[in-house]
């Protein structure tokens, strides 16, 4: 008995010792735009892809912990399929997906995706 409870609790510091994943993917659709953060497992990063083939490209509205009222837009200009990445800084708190409508309001994601 002694040894089970010992082993319970190696095993109970070891599960408190490893860090966890607290990176949670969140998505956001707005027309042919898909965006979503964190990006390549960082916080601090958001994609944006163009799922249409309308042309138009796509961008990801967002803003960061750091500068909590300027919203930011990452663009992608690269055509369908492709995906942009924007470079790496605080934790992106909250964001939505647009697709471009050039000359008309743009088909945006209806509420902000928040993390």
């Amino acid at each position: 008995m002694k040894r089970a409870k010992f082993v319970a609790a190696a095993l109970l510091t070891a599960a408190l010792a490893v860090p966890t994943a607290t990176a949670v993917a969140a998505d956001s659709y707005g027309g042919g735009a898909h965006a979503w953060a964190p990006a390549a497992g960082d916080t601090g990063r958001i994609s944006v892809k163009d799922n249409s083939s309308d042309g138009d490209p796509v961008k990801a509205e967002y803003f960061r912990t750091s500068s909590a009222d300027t919203k930011r837009t990452l663009w992608n200009h690269s055509g369908p399929g492709t995906t942009a990445t924007s470079g790496d800084g605080s934790k992106i708190y909250k964001f939505k997906a647009c697709d471009e409508n050039n000359g008309d309001p743009d088909d945006c994601a209806p509420n902000w995706t928040i993390r």
